[in-house]
């Protein structure tokens, strides 16, 4: 048993840093076993993956999504030059290279279906989702983890399909994140495959209503897709706020499972018309989330684990870099394509820059009294959003390395004492070679200690499970760790 530093779980990452951290602990504390130190040769080849990201070729993208003069999601779909329909074209075909580049290993299709008439879409419309699929391999190819960006934008009038629209931080920084991470992991796949089955997407219709996001949600759903993780990038492309302030060195990531539960619960008990695909989700969440609430665990919703695994594994890949954790599923009273996931039992979450400069969202460009206003590529730290790239890129190649999480987690309470027991299922999955306790203080967001178990599934340990909260991770033969799952109670 040991305590672990604030980049605890990150020592399963294989990283230069994490190894740094457990050389040090290793001083007063006992001895990591074998799958607490993983090979090194994994960390190097996630560290080259990082040192992939080109803030050049960001930079060029971003620039050339710019370049198309407005990409409303009811703008022009002819033009070659101009509107969504030529900015997408161009999406699809930068990813077609590169997985022309990967060998064909990167499946790239556009997704198309009909919106229709409604609150911010005038007529029925033609929406397009680009998706990119880098398939699994082995136990774990059923598992899917999703990240996006949506490359619609808008002016100041929501409705404008005509008049200039750049949307260079909203969101061809996130767009083109998305790429970046296409195209370097699908490269990686080439020496490494990825064990769980990685989904790039870049979707329109989120200034009207996060509608391709939404519908690949809804068919995901319907066809039983087991999302185990979703990672929308929105407004990544500043380090600088409206007061002048800058932090190149952090990101905010929105990560709260629980108030789209709330919503659905309650719309559902108030008797309110749901959809087929609403029923689907309702039902989904009553079965999966509503025991781990009725056991103490709104806290530890899948959502909550997927957001400390983010951190954990950027921080660990990014000395100085600083993941802000904030548990809420937006900025206040605002939302982003992870919601439709969120609503549909999915865990789910935001990244986003810092700050946020108003004056360079959602507004015409012009300039009012020596202020310019629009949001314009001059106002774009490309370093940064290579920055929040690499991010991505750790926590999302760590997470597709690492095994799925433990199965039927249970904490013994059957008797009254000081001890806590946990059990669990154990995996069919070749490449999981144990599994490791972690815990942490009740007022506490990020796991703060662990303890390596073994290939055991029951497990005694000397603390007290009225004081702590517990999880079990399982760990893959290079040492990655699951997302943690939360125990139930068994009576």
């Amino acid at each position: 048993m040991r305590r672990l530093p604030p980049l605890s779980l990150a020592a399963s990452l294989a990283l230069p840093l994490a190894l740094a951290l457990f050389a040090t602990a290793a001083q007063a504390q006992p001895q990591p076993s074998q799958s607490q130190t993983p090979p090194p040769q994994r960390g190097d080849e996630l560290q080259a993956m990082l040192a992939e990201v080109s803030p050049a070729r960001i930079e060029a993208r971003i620039r050339k999504l710019v370049g198309f003069g407005t990409r409303h999601t009811a703008s022009d779909i002819a033009s070659e030059t101009r509107g969504i329909g030529a900015a997408r074209r161009w999406i699809t075909a930068e990813l077609k290279a590169c997985a022309k580049a990967s060998g064909g290993r990167l499946r790239v299709e556009e997704q198309s279906f009909i919106e229709p008439a409604g609150n911010r879409v005038s007529q029925p419309t033609e929406l397009v989702n680009v998706v990119a699929t880098l398939p699994g391999q082995g136990a774990s190819k059923g598992r899917v983890l999703v990240v996006s960006g949506h490359y619609d934008s808008r002016n100041s009038d929501v409705m404008d399909s005509l008049g200039e629209a750049p949307g260079a931080n909203d969101d061809a920084s996130g767009t083109v994140a998305v790429m970046e991470l296409a195209c370097v992991m699908a490269r990686q796949a080439a020496q490494r495959p990825f064990d769980a089955t990685l989904v790039f997407m870049a979707v329109p219709g989120e200034e009207q209503g996060l509608l391709g996001a939404a519908q690949w949600a809804r068919e995901a759903r319907a066809a039983g897709t087991n999302v185990e993780a979703m990672i929308t990038n929105d407004i990544i492309g500043s380090s600088r706020g409206d007061a002048g302030q800058r932090d190149a060195k952090r990101l905010r990531l929105f990560a709260d499972g629980l108030d789209p539960l709330v919503r659905l619960l309650t719309a559902a008990n108030a008797n309110r018309p749901a959809t087929e695909a609403d029923a689907k989700a309702l039902a989904a969440m009553q079965a999966d989330l509503l025991p781990l609430l009725q056991a103490g665990g709104s806290e530890d919703l899948p959502t909550h684990q997927l957001g400390r695994h983010l951190k954990a594994a950027a921080e660990a890949a990014m000395p100085g870099f600083t993941v802000q954790l904030i548990q809420r599923r937006d900025r206040y009273l605002r939302g982003g394509d992870h919601i439709p996931f969120l609503e549909r039992g999915y865990a789910a979450v935001r990244i986003t820059e810092p700050f946020e400069n108003f004056a360079h969202q959602h507004q015409n460009p012009r300039t009012e009294n020596g202020v310019v206003y629009g949001d314009l590529p001059e106002f774009v730290d490309f370093p940064f959003v290579a920055d929040v790239t690499r991010a991505n890129l750790a926590g999302l190649a760590t997470l597709a390395w690492a095994p799925a999480a433990p199965k039927g987690v249970r904490l013994d309470a059957r008797e009254l004492t000081n001890d806590s027991t946990l059990e669990w299922q154990p995996s069919d999955d070749p490449e999981v070679a144990g599994y490791r306790v972690v815990w942490r203080d009740t007022d506490s967001a990020a796991w703060q200690q662990a303890k390596d178990v073994g290939r055991t599934t029951r497990v005694t340990l000397p603390v007290s499970k009225d004081n702590v909260v517990f999880g079990v991770q399982a760990v893959s033969k290079a040492g990655y760790a699951s997302l943690a799952s939360y125990p139930l109670p068994r009576r």
